[in-house]
């Protein structure tokens, strides 16, 4: 799993300073959608001051930029729509933790969106300005990834074609935090499937899964609280940007992501659990056969006791009335093997009558 990770600058540096990070860079694209009731504009456009001039119609305004943002840009985005220095910053600097600052006229969120499956998760952070009339969005990866808001908001008869800005925020923070439910579904199928083969035959392997999937939980548990602490901010504080009309959706929001949460924290329970599974497993299978290597061993000690006693090499000594008569015996040879059958047989009856012959696992059945 990649971690989410914070990049931070050197200790000392100027609050604001804007750093470029080495890493493969996907270039930006601004994909800009102006819309009211009824209007739609749909745009690609290349700079921040080409956004800005769509500011001024009577239109909300969102745009949406993905890909790795450089400092330069994103200092013409800040003067472009005065945007504070400390909150580009942490556009650029990702990995912060979901969070609401407010500023003048503007607020500007931090959300961390789970990208991957159960297997492999990573954590990346999507950046959103809201002002009066527009929204910014600014997010690293794929374009894919709020296509859905943009279909509803070409769709005609939407609501969300007919709503503020504010509401198409809600609209973007529901996805991000309903994107936690197949997630999750996915982790149960798995935690599921790793319990089946607890039971049956755990190995190493198991475990190693078992220990990714404690991570991967403890991961999306580090990203899905604080944002429960972004909606509920956004809730109940006094924030003019947002219209009380936009508060019943947002308290919508805050209950699919106490729902997940709720998810998160019994399947930590269960992966928990799992593990006290594998051990009591691992030790029930080395019991059992510790107990067969026991019984083995108790069954042919008076066997080896017998058959080292016909091994003495008294049976010709003539003068002695303790030479061993059974060695020059005609059934001798079929003597000792019956002595030493009935001596195995009788200690089996005995270890069953005890029930020392069943496996851990059958007694716990019982």
């Amino acid at each position: 799993m990649a971690y989410f990770t914070k990049n931070y600058h050197p200790p000392g540096t100027s609050p604001g300073t804007l750093t470029a990070r080495e890493t493969e860079a996907t270039p930006p694209r601004f994909h800009l959608i102006g819309y009211s009731d009824g209007q739609l504009t749909e745009l690609q456009l290349d700079n921040p001051a080409a956004c800005k001039e769509y500011l001024t119609h009577s239109t909300s305004t969102w745009i949406h930029i993905t890909g790795q943002v450089q400092p330069a840009l994103l200092e013409a985005l800040g003067t472009a729509f005065g945007l504070h220095p400390l909150a580009l910053e942490d556009v650029l600097n990702s990995g912060q933790r979901p969070k609401v600052d407010e500023y003048d006229e503007q607020l500007f969120i931090t959300l961390a969106v789970p990208v991957g499956s159960s297997d492999a998760i990573e954590v990346e952070q999507l950046s959103l300005f809201l002002g009066s009339n527009y929204l910014i969005s600014l997010y690293p990866g794929d374009d894919s990834l709020l296509e859905p808001i943009r279909k509803r908001l070409r769709s005609h008869g939407e609501r969300l074609s007919t709503q503020k800005a504010d509401y198409l925020l809600y609209a973007v923070i529901d996805l991000v935090v309903d994107m936690g439910f197949p997630l999750l579904e996915a982790f149960g199928t798995t935690i599921e499937a790793l319990e089946d083969r607890l039971l049956e035959s755990p190995n190493r392997q198991t475990l190693g899964q078992i220990h990714t999937i404690r991570r991967e939980l403890l991961q999306l548990r580090r990203m899905i609280w604080p944002q429960r602490e972004v909606i509920n901010h956004l809730l109940h504080d006094d924030q003019p940007l947002i219209q009380h009309t936009t508060h019943i959706y947002l308290r919508d929001c805050y209950d699919h992501n106490i729902q997940i949460m709720d998810l998160l924290e019994n399947y930590r329970d269960m992966a928990s659990s799992m593990l006290d599974v594998y051990l009591s497993s691992v030790s029930n299978r080395l019991s059992d056969t510790m107990r067969v290597l026991t019984l083995i061993a108790t069954i042919f000690m008076p066997l080896t006791f017998v058959a080292g006693v016909y091994g003495m090499n008294f049976g010709n000594n003539s003068h002695s009335p303790w030479a061993m008569p059974e060695l020059s015996w005609y059934y001798g040879y079929p003597m000792a093997w019956g002595i030493m059958v009935t001596i195995a047989v009788v200690m089996l009856v005995f270890f069953k009558r005890k029930g020392w012959l069943q496996r851990n696992s059958d007694i716990n059945d019982r």
